[in-house]
């Protein structure tokens, strides 16, 4: 029986622990935090997305300039195959209007549980307050309650996560330890800062629904909040990346509503109404569209409908990066092999969101740690036999 060594409790490394007990090996998982998955915990906490129903190509497609790499892994485990895995840990899902996949319970908490239970029952050891700290031709050096000790196996994987919320455990700082083998982290899936004026107060925490989000070729309908820093929401994080990148932001607040319709109605005399009764009778635009309309586009502008219609929205940069969903960055695919072990590190693999790639929110961020985690562990399965067959 030969020993594995997993760095990191989340998805990933809980997957490719479950692979390489399940085939009878000895396997220790070493968390820096004091329990386990705590970023997937939070996740459920607003319905644990668990993949999404939609035809592979357009979810492979997701995954933008790592699709490629993510293929072979994604094949194996994909929206399939992430519900048949639920579903074998007790967990009845269904599948919401927009394609996304949940459990019936809308928590991670349930699964985690009977997740937990089945390594329990294969063996699997879990040390917890275990922060991997350094790595040597020793082993790998922890710090921990006890001090610093030093971990050895025949086979580890790596599975640290990347670099945000780092107080549920993803903090990046593994990769100094990987120096050049690492693309530089940025955040994903990230709020933008706004320089409000004080009027905007009163709609701090206000939701926006029922608009189009254009930044560069993106264009997606979401919704989103209005926060006293800024904007962020499913709809924002949709666009994050380009945005990110120096696309400009601009929202059709009247999204069907055609804009040949709408200058019609604009057409409409204003009389003596208000301006701001004037759009809620002619155009039907709600106070929070309003604002936005009044923010953005002061001194209103002859053409309304065009600014109805692309709306420009000035943002001061993304969030920091801790207050990100998921970041961009890590450990690239060149440093890999086709197993996602390590080139230069016999008998080391990685998995999960501290390899170098991005998602959108949507199911695809949990789906690929999953489908990583299993890759890792079944090459590092394989790995160990054929060390066995040489020894």
């Amino acid at each position: 029986m030969a020993q594995a060594l997993i760095i990191g409790g989340g998805p990933a490394g809980l997957m490719a622990a479950d692979v390489l007990s399940a085939a009878g090996h000895s396997v220790v998982v070493a968390e820096a935090k004091p329990s386990l998955s705590r970023k997937l915990l939070m996740a459920g906490k607003s319905g644990l997305n668990l993949t999404k129903d939609e035809p592979f190509d357009r979810f492979l497609s997701a995954y933008a300039e790592a699709a490629d790499d993510l293929r072979p892994m994604l094949t194996q485990f994909g929206p399939e195959q992430a519900v048949a895995w639920a579903e074998g840990l007790g967990q009845e899902v269904f599948t919401g209007s927009t394609g996304r996949i949940f459990p019936k319970t809308m928590k991670a908490s349930p699964l985690l549980r009977a997740w937990l239970g089945k390594l329990g029952a294969q063996g699997v050891e879990v040390r917890t307050r275990h922060r991997w700290v350094d790595w040597s031709e020793d082993g790998f050096g922890f710090d921990t309650a006890e001090g610093r000790q030093v971990l050895n196996a025949d086979c580890v994987v790596l599975a640290c996560g990347g670099a945000s919320w780092a107080r549920l455990g993803s903090d990046g700082a593994w990769a100094d330890m990987l120096g050049e083998a690492c693309a530089p982290f940025a955040p994903a899936n990230v709020g933008f800062a706004v320089d409000w004026s004080p009027h905007m107060a009163k709609h701090f925490g206000a939701p926006v629904k029922g608009v189009a989000l254009q930044a560069g070729d993106l264009r997606g309908r979401g919704e989103f909040v209005i926060s006293q820093s800024g904007l962020e929401g499913g709809g924002i994080y949709a666009v994050s990346r380009a945005l990110r990148e120096g696309a400009a932001l601009t929202l059709d607040l009247l999204p069907d509503v055609s804009e040949a319709d709408l200058r019609r109605r604009l057409e409409k005399p204003r009389g003596k109404m208000s301006i701001s009764n004037y759009l809620r009778k002619v155009v039907k635009l709600d106070p929070v569209k309003q604002a936005l309309l009044m923010e953005f586009a002061r001194p209103l502008p002859d053409d309304l409908a065009g600014v109805l219609k692309a709306l420009p929205v000035a943002l001061a940069g993304p969030a920091p990066m801790d207050q990100a969903i998921s970041t961009a960055g890590g450990l690239r695919f060149d440093a890999l092999n086709d197993g996602l072990m390590i080139k230069d590190r016999a008998g080391v693999f990685a998995a999960g969101e501290m390899l170098d790639w991005e998602a959108p929110t949507g199911g695809y961020l949990l789906t690929a740690c999953l489908a990583t985690g299993l890759w890792a562990g079944q090459h590092g399965l394989a790995y160990l036999e054929r060390s066995a067959d040489i020894g």
